[in-house]
């Protein structure tokens, strides 16, 4: 296991197993690294040097040469926030990609199904979004919510206006959406909200969310869900428009009672 983490982090078969050997002897020479890693004798200076160059092992002078294993802490620690560096370059360079062919598709309309496929669509428009998120929320998925939450607490300067039904169930269990989102500390305004979800980013792109449900229409039926993401900024800015209206409607009702 540990040898196919450290390949995994770009140490040949023979450095993962040297390295492994010397975090137990932590100072030795090369013939009983050799003895008892099992790396041949005629390979074993080689596999020594490249560890040396890639700071896991340090060598002292002398005869033979001593060498002395580097903390699995200080070099493993390193190489993760390498790691996660280049992962996080990687997802800023693919994402300028993706949307910008997103951008270029003739007709921006996809069907995504599968909860955790639309739940992670979600987060990603919530991400594109520069500066506002409107949502229509008539019903909730399974860890919907928190995934939303967390979402949310990562932008700054952001407005977010969301309209929801005050319950729905899941699993079977009733779910207090609006007093969900309260106690997150997102504002939410009760509405009368059919079974469906909508989500506006910028007046620019939307996903409707729909779901069948039980036949006491109480609880959804997960394999059922379907997301529909439209792209069209014309159609967006619409629906845009009547969310807004809905909640300057709600807004005022609340202001005059």
């Amino acid at each position: 296991m540990n040898v196919a983490v450290l390949k995994k982090l770009g140490l040949t078969m023979y450095e993962a197993q040297v390295y492994v050997t010397l975090t137990s002897l932590i100072s030795s020479t090369a013939t009983e690294i050799s003895e008892k890693s099992g790396i041949p004798r005629s390979k074993i200076y080689e596999v020594l040097k490249g560890l040396v160059q890639k700071e896991y092992v340090d060598v002292e002078e002398g005869r033979p040469l001593t060498y002395n294993v580097r903390s699995p802490v200080e070099v493993l620690s390193g190489e993760k926030t390498r790691l996660n560096e280049q992962i996080d370059d990687t997802i800023s360079s693919l994402t300028y990609v993706y949307e910008n062919g997103m951008s270029q598709v003739q007709a921006p309309i996809w069907r995504i199904y599968g909860v955790e496929r639309i739940i992670s669509r979600e987060i990603e428009i919530i991400e594109r979004a520069r500066t506002s998120i409107n949502m229509r929320i008539g019903f909730l998925l399974e860890g919907e919510g928190e995934a939303l939450v967390r979402a949310f607490r990562k932008r700054r300067n952001f407005k977010i206006n969301i309209l929801a039904s005050p319950t729905c169930y899941i699993n079977d269990e009733p779910f207090d959406i609006v007093g969900f989102f309260e106690e997150n500390g997102i504002e939410v305004y009760k509405a009368d909200i059919p079974f469906a979800k909508v989500l506006i980013s910028d007046s620019k792109e939307m996903m409707h969310i729909y779901a069948k449900f039980s036949e006491d229409k109480r609880t959804v039926i997960p394999e059922s869900t379907i997301g529909i993401l439209n792209k069209y900024e014309d159609i967006a800015k619409n629906y845009d428009e009547r969310f807004m209206n809905q909640l300057n409607k709600i807004q005022n009702k609340n202001g005059n009672k």
